[in-house]
């Protein structure tokens, strides 16, 4: 005989994502007023090596924003300076002094860490606190293009492990994101252009009126004017926001219509040991994905040329050597592995609406490949 007891229940999360500069300003309370009030909680720092450089005065600003409102939080101890970019998620050293820290300096499931920089660091922060007393409450501060319109705004934290992008993680919300438009500034160009990428992304995919608005601006933003920047990237985030917001947040099925270019966009980054930054392989991996929907008849050749004009005049490199040969492919495999079940690819079915496909034909691809090869030599002929 068998007994079965059976119970369900459903978590509320509640976040805000906000937007400001010079978040660490004395007349700024955005910061403290994320903190849970009247507990006086410890907050530890986690600041990304490439922030902390460009900001050399950011640890002092953070322990006279901390004496100024030391009946709010405490400093649980001095930040923690880690690697930024894709080395922080392949060390698993690194995450493990994250952890450590929170041994070390009693941070418990009633205080803070706060991460300051890109999306790497942001990620791997984040996995860091979700498994130290199994979920420390995490506050974002992402300071990237790429970090503020898309990954800090989503639910998921990891590492990297057995070669493979994202292998182990969480999908933890943080308690805020706090966006400071300031720490832009300092980027470099290829920071500045990358995160774009995801705009074009999910604007390719749901909004048309968002990518003829990207068109019209491109200009701008490659010059580095910041309002539209900062358009940009207040209409993206609201856009992954609202999509979190659906039906499947924490991707239990095998839908992933924001991974839009992904597929493609995640092996080349290993493919090139990490030359190609994630941004930068996910515009490519777009126009990868793009380039197939009109091989298959989805889009014009117009449609096509308006998205390549689009990544050109923000001054993306369309093609890259690693995208030839069959490792490639291998990717389709890896990215089905990482979702489960079966593969599920997002391509166009018109400019402003994706498709969901669960095949994709090899030869189309190294076609695909071909016509990014050609663009590439056009515009550099």
């Amino acid at each position: 005989m068998n007994t079965i007891i059976e119970q369900n229940f459903s978590v509320p999360f509640h976040y805000q994502v906000c937007f400001t500069q010079d978040l660490f300003g004395l007349e700024n309370r955005l910061f403290v007023d994320a903190l849970e009030k009247g507990k006086r909680p410890k907050v530890f720092f986690v600041i990304d090596s490439g922030v902390a450089d460009t900001h050399p005065n950011l640890i002092q600003a953070i322990k006279t924003y901390a004496e100024n409102f030391s009946e709010q939080f405490i400093l649980a101890a001095s930040p923690l300076i880690v690697p930024g970019g894709e080395a922080c998620k392949n060390d698993l050293s690194i995450y493990q002094k994250v952890v450590e820290a929170t041994h070390l300096f009693g941070i418990d499931r009633h205080s803070y860490i706060a991460v300051i920089g890109g999306g790497a660091v942001l990620d791997m922060a984040g996995f860091a606190a979700a498994i130290s007393h199994r979920g420390i409450r995490l506050i974002r501060i992402p300071t990237t293009v790429l970090s503020q319109n898309d990954s800090a705004v989503g639910v998921k934290n990891s590492i990297n492990a057995f070669g493979k992008k994202n292998y182990l993680g969480t999908f933890t919300p943080a308690v805020a994101v706090l966006n400071d438009f300031n720490f832009l500034l300092t980027l470099e160009d290829r920071d500045w252009r990358a995160g774009i990428a995801e705009a074009i992304k999910v604007a390719l995919i749901k909004d048309l009126t968002f990518f003829t608005w990207l068109e019209a601006n491109a200009e701008a933003m490659a010059r580095r004017e910041l309002e539209p920047m900062k358009t940009q990237i207040i209409r993206s985030a609201q856009m992954h926001l609202d999509h979190i917001a659906g039906k499947d947040p924490f991707e239990f099925g095998s839908s992933r219509p924001l991974d839009f270019g992904h597929w493609a966009a995640h092996k080349l980054e290993h493919l090139s040991d990490f030359r190609i930054r994630h941004g930068e392989a996910v515009a490519i991996g777009i126009a990868l994905d793009s380039a197939y929907s009109f091989l298959q008849g989805k889009i014009s050749k117009s449609d096509l040329d308006r998205i390549f004009h689009l990544m050109h005049t923000l001054g993306f490199e369309l093609f890259a050597p690693e995208l030839e040969g069959e490792n490639l492919i291998k990717g389709l495999k890896e990215f089905q592995e990482h979702l489960g079940g079966q593969l599920t690819i997002t391509l166009l079915e018109k400019l402003g609406k994706g498709i969901e496909v669960h095949e994709m034909d090899h030869q189309l691809i190294h076609q695909a490949v071909a016509l990014l090869s050609n663009f590439e030599l056009e515009q550099t002929s």
